[in-house]
């Protein structure tokens, strides 16, 4: 047994090489104003404390439902769905935009008379051609140099005008706004139910994780309580080696004996190793289901026994099985009205819709960069835009009937999964009764395994049993005790399996 202490002080040695860094992390990062939760009092003194903080399954569920992982990416994905919805609503507020624009032109457009342009110039004159009096060039305009109509640059326009200069600058508001748009606003109730969706994916998330915790504290338990039977296994057969050896130095049996009484207690030390190493195991599991570190100092309260006085009251009070808060359920009835609104915005995409929209800016256009001397000019309107869906190639209609197929399946779905949901409860139920029954035989075979053992054991100290009927009551009485553990222990699992089916939440 020393050699187990030694081993036992070893492993507890190993799991606080990393408790003062944790605890310098959370000193960091805690809040001096807010008030600190149980749960995060508990954390701050396995951080920092060497021997182990003892918690209550409550108090571990308290904690994984602020640490765990997968709450708070579940938290985060109803912000999410918050966020898109707000996005969506903004679809029915003006969209207000600032603009700006540079244009260069590469090749200005040509305008063309149905006149002659000679009489304007006054004839088809050269170089030294002038307009007659009282007649000006407009802007952006350029009269060519030619009566061939040659253009600035060399190209040829074949007698017509070029408009435009080569710099164009723009500015200004643009605001646009639906007026009428039934499919814009079916599509907001959709994000609405988006919302819904998160939110029950987030429960679904905690549901999980509270069965999880369970299991793993439960594990933690039954590791414990078979450790606490190898254990006990190992100190009985050290006793009836000291018995033996006694009577070996009394020439009261033989080598053979003694042998068997060595050998008896070298098979118990493994067994108590392996125990051992499956509680610190457990222990792991359960910390990283929590979303702590690894190395803090935790252990469990209570044992399976403690759980066992209330399996006849944990039958009966599910006597009425009821599917309405099942999460999974939810989530498909909420997927299914998510569908049959999308069916009606389909359908609502045949309907005409109506929006305003308005338009303010400035412009200017120049043949330089002189910016100081740049005449802007104001243009705006505001104006009404009408949209009369009429032919898409069928586009509108086959989007209706996949809406609808994907509709029928999640109904489709719905069934079979309700289906399966039944069944995984009557399973969960047969479970607890099953193992119910099998743990009050367990403890009536204990009883009777631990008196025998008791019986053969003096027995063997008055030379009146052999140390192989010792060894049979050993394994009778280690055969009881752990099956007493294991069913208290499935019944248990089973029960956390039939609370998340049925939606049960745990801080209810």
């Amino acid at each position: 047994m020393k050699k187990l202490a030694v081993t036992a002080v070893i492993i507890a040695g190993m799991a606080f090489s990393h408790v003062d860094a944790f605890a310098q992390y959370k000193t960091a990062n805690a809040s001096e104003e807010a008030p600190k939760s149980e749960s995060e009092l508990i954390l701050e003194e396995a951080a920092s404390s060497e021997a182990p903080v003892i918690i209550t399954l409550e108090q571990a569920l308290q904690i994984a439902l602020s640490e765990n992982v997968s709450v708070k990416v579940a938290d985060m994905e109803i912000q999410r769905a918050q966020y898109a919805k707000k996005g969506s609503y903004a679809a029915l507020f003006p969209q207000i935009d600032a603009t700006g624009a540079y244009q260069r032109t590469i090749k200005k457009q040509v305008m063309y008379m149905d006149f002659d342009m000679s009489s304007i110039m006054g004839g088809a004159g050269g170089e030294g051609t002038e307009l007659p009096d009282g007649v000006e060039i407009p802007d952006g305009v350029e009269i060519p140099e030619s009566g061939e109509g040659a253009a600035p640059g060399g190209s040829d326009n074949g007698g017509g005008l070029e408009v435009g200069r080569w710099n164009t600058w723009s500015a200004g508001v643009s605001a646009a706004m639906p007026l009428v748009n039934a499919q814009l606003w079916k599509s907001l109730k959709i994000s609405g139910l988006d919302v819904e969706l998160a939110v029950e994916k987030a429960r679904s998330s905690r549901l999980e994780m509270v069965t999880q915790v369970k299991n793993a504290y439960f594990a933690t338990l039954l590791a414990k309580e078979a450790f606490e039977v190898y254990k006990q296994v190992y100190e009985n057969a050290v006793q009836n080696l000291e018995e033996t050896e006694k009577k070996y130095r009394a020439q009261k049996v033989s080598d053979m004996e003694l042998l068997r009484a060595k050998t008896t207690v070298a098979n118990a030390i493994p067994n108590v190793y392996n125990a051992e190493g499956s509680v610190i195991l457990s222990l792991w599991q359960l910390k990283a289901v929590l979303g702590v570190d690894l190395d803090m100092n935790l252990d469990v309260a209570g044992k399976l026994e403690d759980w066992s006085e209330h399996m006849f009251y944990d039958i009966h009070q599910h006597d009425s099985i009821s599917l309405d808060r099942n999460t999974t359920m939810k989530q498909l009835a909420i997927q299914a009205e998510m569908l049959a609104e999308t069916i009606k915005v389909q359908q609502f995409a045949n309907i005409p819709s109506l929006a305003v929209a308005f338009n303010f800016s400035y412009n200017a256009m120049t043949n330089d960069f002189n910016f100081s001397e740049y005449r802007w000019t104001p243009y705006s309107y505001v104006g009404l835009s009408l949209s009369i869906p009429i032919f898409a190639g069928g586009k509108r209609y086959h989007a209706i009937r996949q809406a609808k197929n994907q509709y029928e399946q999640v109904q489709l779905q719905t069934v079979n999964t309700e289906r399966q949901l039944k069944i995984a409860i009557r399973q969960s139920l047969n479970a607890m009764e099953t193992n119910m029954k099998s743990y009050y035989a367990s403890k009536d075979a204990l009883a009777a395994a631990q008196k025998g053992y008791d019986i053969v054991a003096k027995s063997y100290q008055v030379g009146r049993s052999t140390l192989i009927e010792v060894n049979d009551a050993q394994l009778a009485l280690t055969q009881a005790q752990l099956g007493a553990s294991q069913a208290v222990y499935n019944f248990l699992t089973a029960k956390a399996q039939l609370e998340q089916a049925l939606g049960q939440d745990f801080v209810e």
